[in-house]
């Protein structure tokens, strides 16, 4: 019996890679019917192309560029790291050089012990698996001392005097806990979370970031912050280059689908599936329940939408929602701007930028076998 994993022709024979028209096809890239091989290649050509800003320009020996990876154990990041660990090692071996050194940050959001144990103990296997780079770990509670975080802005209680003098993990989980919804939990953790992340980048002199986020997670942060009024932060949140934070934002996985990550990681060589923790699928979430948060929602939906439909996911993208949101200012006006008056000058095109949401999600399918 044929594997139903593998496309099959109707008279029941396999289907030759479109690609390399050697292999049988096992995978599908969108819509073009590949073999493993092919479909690698494809992962990790997409991935390698979003880093040529920082590719060897001349002969002349530099000093490599440090870029600081955040590292959450999930397929994306995992992939990412995997791909340009081997894009260094091929410059190495070329070129006894590499134009970027990863700089690798866990932040570990755990409060028990035995899970930060467990994290170690994973942390220590990514060492062994990719010891050209330097890897840190962090608590998400060394967020509670940044002094560049406007606190009160935030809206936060106040703690009382006996919780400020409790270690961090307590106070940090008193302050999520008082947050009134899910969804105001949620976003104060990603606050507190891409901040940390911020200043231990500056601290460690790291010219950007690559974010591990596939096109299907852009996607749904792209309505998620339309939906919250906050779709003056797309161009940073979104697209490739400077943040109002002082380094440079990029995502070298945005051309790719999650459901063809989770393949690839299961697919590369060595496999990466015991370095990797699954989060349980949004499909599994409730609407109706009370601890439902947009993000839940918006992510429940493009996963259902990638599985049959990976048009949607791409036509969010490529009609870039967050550079017509943007299109009257240049991205380094945008860039140097205080964030409350960034706020004031967008928020007025909140409702055309949700109607340019819902205009993608009924355009026509822009993504190609390359898209």
């Amino acid at each position: 019996m044929a594997d139903p994993g593998i496309p099959v022709a109707s008279n029941g024979t396999h289907i030759i890679c479109k690609r390399c028209n050697v292999e049988t096809a096992t995978q599908l890239i969108r819509s073009e019917k590949v073999c493993s091989k092919c479909f690698c290649q494809y992962v990790t050509t997409k991935a390698i192309k979003r880093m040529e800003t920082y590719r060897m320009r001349g002969s002349h020996k530099v000093v490599a560029r440090k870029l600081l990876l955040p590292l959450s154990f999930g397929p994306c990041s995992t992939s990412l790291l995997h791909i340009l660990d081997g894009h260094l090692q091929g410059q190495f071996d070329r070129m006894n050089r590499a134009a970027y050194e990863l700089f690798v940050v866990h932040v570990d959001q755990y409060v028990d012990e035995k899970d930060r144990k467990s994290s170690e103990t994973l942390l220590e296997k990514y060492k062994t698996r990719f010891p050209r780079h330097t890897y840190i770990s962090i608590g998400l509670e060394e967020a509670l001392n940044l002094e560049s975080i406007d606190w009160k802005s935030l809206n936060l209680p106040n703690l009382s005097e006996e919780d400020a003098v409790k270690p961090a993990t307590e106070r940090l989980q008193k302050m999520i806990g008082s947050m009134p919804s899910p969804t105001s939990r949620t976003d104060i953790l990603t606050t507190l979370l891409n901040r940390l992340l911020v200043d231990v980048g500056k601290k460690n002199e790291c010219e950007g970031m690559l974010f591990g986020e596939s096109t299907t997670r852009l996607a749904e942060k792209t309505l998620t912050e339309t939906a919250k009024g906050r779709g003056f932060s797309l161009p940073w949140q979104v697209s490739d280059g400077n943040s109002p934070y002082g380094i440079a934002f990029n995502y070298p996985l945005r051309d790719l689908l999650k459901k063809e990550l989770v393949t690839f990681s299961s697919l590369a060589t060595p496999s990466l599936e015991d370095l990797i923790i699954l989060q349980e699928s949004s499909a599994n979430i409730s609407t109706s329940s009370k601890d439902t948060t947009i993000d839940d929602l918006m992510a429940q939906y493009f996963e259902s939408v990638e599985k049959d439909y990976p048009s949607i996911v791409a036509n969010v993208m490529k009609q870039r929602i967050a550079v017509y949101v943007v299109s009257r200012l240049k991205r380094e006006q945008m860039a140097s701007t205080d964030g409350e008056e960034t706020k004031t000058r967008y928020h007025g095109w909140q409702e055309q930028s949700t109607k340019i949401v819902f205009y993608v999600m009924d355009a026509p399918d822009l993504s190609t076998a390359e898209g």
